[in-house]
């Protein structure tokens, strides 16, 4: 793999992550309504986006041979993720439902090794465990502190992120284009909460639909984004750098909702940074 192809992936991912950012703080604007409901929406969204990036990009519906099951895995992590991502959202602090759900590079990691068969090195490990540990410093995950279940909750979702990541990169490498990848998963989730949202349907506001539309576009963006970077580069060499959604949460957090992180937050924060900096320079001298 080239390093321009490597450079690529990390800025996909960067990106991504701004949008995931901006996403979680729609879906917190858009108020109280069921997670369910709030997840077909954003899909619904992605869907149609990802339709017309097919139609533009000249992309087939139909998926290669043999890969139908990793979609549906792909789709059905997600979905999983995304429902306990909202909830998460909608229970506990912006920046600590985030970083919940930022596990996901973690898990990627740990998932690449068997689904991906890549070959994941002890300071890969350990970058990425030392980015995991200043992650903790961020949600100072004490059960005194904050609700046990949405917390196990939002945990779940970084972990169903990760698996489903990981097959988008198993995707990848097996021919599939990052378009219909976004849409099959956008649809398998519509269909998947259909049934939810017609049974506990709650009326929305202007306000409230016009916020979950730009939940939806947000969500493409990071999909589109999430789907490039790992189509670009290996899981075990950008993963870290999804981490950067901490810093957007917490900017957003303090200049929409008034939230400040402290000093164990920004000493996370620091962790971090320092960890996926460590991890590039350190794939840098390996390529070389």
């Amino acid at each position: 793999m080239s390093g321009k192809q490597k450079y690529k992936g990390i800025l996909y991912i960067v990106c991504s992550a701004f949008c995931f950012s901006l996403m979680n703080m729609f879906v917190r604007l858009s108020g109280d309504l069921p997670s369910v409901q709030k997840s077909f929406f954003r899909n619904l969204v992605a869907f149609f986006f990802a339709l017309i990036m097919i139609r533009r990009e000249a992309v087939p519906l139909r998926c290669r041979a043999g890969n139908l099951k990793y979609l549906l895995l792909r789709s059905l992590f997600g979905t999983v993720g995304i429902l306990c991502n909202f909830y998460a959202v909608d229970h506990l602090v912006l920046a600590d439902a985030s970083m919940l759900n930022k596990m996901s590079p973690f898990f990627v990691v740990v998932f690449s090794i068997f689904i991906l068969k890549e070959r994941v090195t002890v300071p890969h490990m350990l970058f990425v465990g030392g980015a995991f540990a200043g992650s903790l410093f961020v949600i100072k995950p004490s059960f005194s502190n904050m609700d046990l279940l949405p917390s196990l909750i939002g945990l779940a979702g970084g972990l169903g992120a990760g698996a489903a990541y990981t097959f988008v990169r198993k995707l990848s490498l097996r021919g599939e284009k990052g378009p219909l990848i976004v849409c099959f998963f956008s649809a398998f989730s519509c269909l998947a909460t259909l049934p939810f949202l017609i049974y506990g349907y709650e009326p929305m506001s202007l306000r409230q639909i016009v916020l979950l539309l730009f939940a939806g576009l947000a969500a493409a963006g990071g999909q589109f984004g999430i789907t490039a970077a790992y189509s670009h580069a290996p899981a075990r060499e950008i993963s870290v750098y999804d981490y950067s959604q901490i810093m957007f949460s917490a900017l957003l957090g303090f200049l929409v909702f008034g939230q400040a992180p402290d000093a164990l937050s920004w000493l996370g924060y620091v962790v971090i940074c320092t960890m996926a900096v460590l991890m590039f320079f350190y794939n840098l001298k390996r390529e070389k």
